[in-house]
């Protein structure tokens, strides 16, 4: 393969440089987890070691046996533009969808929102078969705020309360959003394993975290918790974040996974990525 083949009728150029990766990325993410355990829990600093020898193995099959490369296109001079208008009618513009700039903020939200309300009817289903009440899982929420509630009974956590219902909402849906963008830019990046990694690992791994914290800072509330139909809500709500951000990306299609890394991860809006992500879209 040449280093650098011209490519008729584009007035563009590819040139070969190595792959781009991720993984640097997440073997910060576990290093900055192994340490932010020696202050909280050490099942953050197992999940941070995890996530840092699984990240190093990632790079070294970047590199070994032997480096990964693409060819990347690059725009040609001025004059060979101007030679190329010369010579052919310009194409018709094509309109940048929408999801090219936006997706990772709009289809964040929806993600948000759908899988928050995914998880809000499994603690829904939890509150009536356990307690016989609509308001159980809302109220503990919110008792993670309110110190007058650490020792509540159950029975006042079954009841209607104005303020818990507030803001536990308040807490259910700040965090579901925040979420959401994070499934948003991340699966479009790794679209290959988006239902294993998406609906499965992130939600487990987002239980351990909420686990560690909630032991370590109100034990109380940890201890109220039922930690089974907890991993249900929160694999409710990565699936359920995974199939909305496709409706949206569909990154799980073929021609998308096709794309080069630097147009799945949205760091590019020239016309050629727009052209592409058109073709994703027909």
């Amino acid at each position: 393969m040449q280093e650098n083949a011209h490519i008729p009728h584009t007035g563009a150029d590819r040139i070969h440089l190595p792959s781009p990766t991720a993984w640097p990325m997440v073997l910060a993410l576990g290093i900055t987890l192994v340490l932010a355990g020696l202050i909280t829990h050490v099942t953050i600093t197992l999940l941070g070691t995890v996530l840092a020898i699984y990240a190093s193995i990632g790079w070294f099959r970047c590199v070994l046996p032997h480096e990964q490369h693409e060819d990347v296109t690059v725009q040609a001079s001025d004059a060979d533009r101007t030679l190329a208008a010369a010579l052919e009618p310009p194409a018709p513009p094509v309109a940048p969808h929408l999801s090219q700039r936006t997706y990772s903020f709009i289809s964040g939200i929806e993600a948000g929102i759908a899988g928050g309300l995914a998880m809000a009817v499994v603690a829904t289903v939890f509150s009536l078969l356990r307690f016989h009440s609509l308001w159980y899982a809302v109220n503990l929420l919110a008792a993670s705020s309110f110190l007058g509630w650490t020792g509540v009974s159950d029975a006042f956590l079954s009841g209607f309360h104005m303020e818990g219902l507030l803001v536990g909402l308040a807490i259910h849906a700040l965090v579901s959003v925040l979420i959401g963008l994070l499934y948003a830019s991340i699966m479009p990046i790794f679209p290959r394993l988006a239902l294993l990694t998406g609906g499965l690992l992130t939600p487990l791994a987002w239980t351990i975290l909420a686990w560690s914290l909630m032991t370590s800072v109100t034990p109380v509330l940890a201890a109220r918790v039922d930690w089974i139909w907890f991993i249900l809500s929160q694999l409710a709500f990565g699936l359920t974040a995974v199939f909305t951000v496709n409706l949206r990306v569909r990154f799980r299609s073929a021609a998308f996974q096709q794309l080069p890394f630097d147009q799945r991860a949205g760091l590019h809006s020239g016309q050629a990525n727009r052209s592409a992500d058109n073709e994703v879209r027909q």
